[in-house]
């Protein structure tokens, strides 16, 4: 069982695991021996996530959720096959989870009378500054 939040869990029967070879440190088992981990979950078809939920998933943005709705996940930082296993069924639960979370909306707000007139009185002040800057030419000569 894979706990996303603490009302919900998806049977690992759900989740399907291969295992492949991966690149970067491991020693001489680097090319004998399938360590990375290749995680797929079809949330489309999963009986244990509601409709909304399943809404959420396909309008959340992520480059591992594909068009067919099987969200895909390689794991290959570690060297050995559990640990990776691991750490990809948390980043699937972390993925999930970020998804289904509720997003307060923005509540516009307006500036205070205080803080625009403080901000026009500013503004009155450079334009005079820079007014003064002008170099006047006397015409009664």
């Amino acid at each position: 069982m894979l706990k996303v939040s603490a009302t919900l869990t998806i049977p690992e029967a759900e989740i399907r695991i291969s295992f492949v070879r991966s690149g970067g440190p491991g020693g001489q088992n680097v090319n004998k021996v399938a360590t990375a981990v290749l995680l797929q979950f079809d949330f489309r078809h999963s009986p244990t996530l509601t409709e909304e939920s399943k809404a959420l998933l396909d309008q959340y943005p992520d480059s591992r959720i594909g068009r067919d709705g099987v969200i895909t996940i390689r794991a290959s930082r570690y060297r050995s096959q559990e640990m990776n296993r691991q750490d990809a069924m948390s980043r699937l639960a972390a993925l999930i989870g970020a998804a289904l979370r509720r997003r307060v909306p923005r509540r516009p707000t307006r500036p205070t009378t205080a803080s625009l007139k403080k901000r026009l009185e500013g503004k009155k002040r450079r334009g005079s500054i820079k007014k003064g800057r002008t170099a006047r030419f006397d015409d009664s000569e």
